[in-house]
């Protein structure tokens, strides 16, 4: 084989083997990105998965946070306008706006317990606010709801 063909064939190879590397790392970086979100029911019946990190969301049940005293260590429930309710447990500064009977997106991994271990909350904005997936799911919840 002549060297001119070699050198191309070699390049040929590289490009394809880099290629390879570069898809296979994007695909694993998207893998480990994605975060679904899960509603009270959805999370109460079974449909979340344990020890893989979700986004959960609802309104926070009023009378349910519980502060440690000794601790940043918060927990309380997450519900929904039915009577689908989950247990989160959260270690760490809560936002500002965080309070019960607001909506709240809580992000980390759901234990067999069925309590979601929390490594991120979101609370709403301001009283006009509400995060697309908490609304999303209060308009649901509205519609099932008989007069």
């Amino acid at each position: 084989m002549k060297t001119h063909r070699r050198n191309q064939l070699l390049l040929i190879v590289v490009l394809i083997v880099g290629a390879g590397a570069t898809l296979a790392l994007v695909m694993q970086a998207l893998t480990e990105n994605i975060n679904l979100f899960y509603s009270p029911a959805q999370v109460v019946a079974g449909e979340a998965p344990t020890n893989q990190r979700i986004r959960a969301g609802g309104m926070v049940v009023v009378g349910s946070i519980q502060r440690a005293v000794d601790s940043l260590q918060v927990s309380f429930l997450v519900g929904d306008l039915q009577s689908a309710q989950f247990p989160v447990l959260y270690d760490g500064i809560l936002p500002d706006l965080f309070r019960e009977g607001q909506g709240v997106i809580a992000g980390g991994s759901l234990d067999e317990s069925g309590v979601l271990i929390a490594d991120e909350i979101l609370a709403k904005h301001d009283e006009n606010y509400m995060p697309p997936e908490v609304a999303q799911i209060m308009a649901s919840q509205q519609e099932k709801t008989p007069p």
